[in-house]
């Protein structure tokens, strides 16, 4: 059985609902946001207690996406399995049951045991450090085959070295970065 289940919410001022209306579209979206990771939360939670895995599920709101973070407890690695096969699988799975609710697609982003968090961080230096590669050999660099998650992370880390461009070729599941001097 789950923990404790955290919410963490940003609320920009201790008004009440009326004046959070009159703040116009961008309150409206940090609410809906806000929404979708309390019903993104209630299913994982529901899912913890049917696996009785133990974990904590934390609640936020980051570059206008719903972010869900499960931590703490020993199992939670199987809820990742290989390559965050699973994760992505647990994820597209939280969206689909938010939309159901909602009525709109979610672009929520689900962690689980920090798996997530590190993996960007391995992606972003194999970003700097490929582009780095193309910047002194002057040959373009095919990276291996990554989820558009990866990708992402890896054109940004790539977007912050000078002489160097990426683009992704290729199609699902086998899409590639590929990195080209400028």
């Amino acid at each position: 059985m789950p923990e404790t289940v955290q919410a963490t919410e940003e609320v920009t001022d201790g008004g009440s609902a009326d004046a959070r209306a009159d703040e116009g579209p961008a309150a409206s979206t940090e609410e809906l946001l806000v929404q979708e990771g309390d019903i993104a939360g209630d299913y994982l939670e529901r899912l913890l207690d049917i696996l009785d895995y133990d974990g904590d599920i934390d609640l936020d709101v980051e570059a206008a996406r719903a972010v869900i973070s499960i931590d703490g407890g020993e199992d939670l690695e199987k809820l990742v399995g290989p390559r965050g096969n699973v994760l992505e699988a647990l994820q597209e799975l939280t969206r689909l049951a938010v939309q159901q609710e909602t009525g709109t697609r979610s672009r929520l982003m689900l962690d689980i045991a920090g798996w997530r968090a590190d993996r960007r961080e391995e992606l972003r230096e194999l970003g700097r450090a490929t582009a780095q590669k193309v910047v002194s050999s002057g040959e373009r660099i095919r990276l291996q085959p990554m989820t558009p998650f990866e990708r992402k992370v890896v054109h940004d880390a790539v977007a912050t070295v000078k002489g160097v461009h990426s683009e992704s070729e290729g199609e699902d599941p086998r899409r590639r970065v590929v990195v080209f001097p400028q």
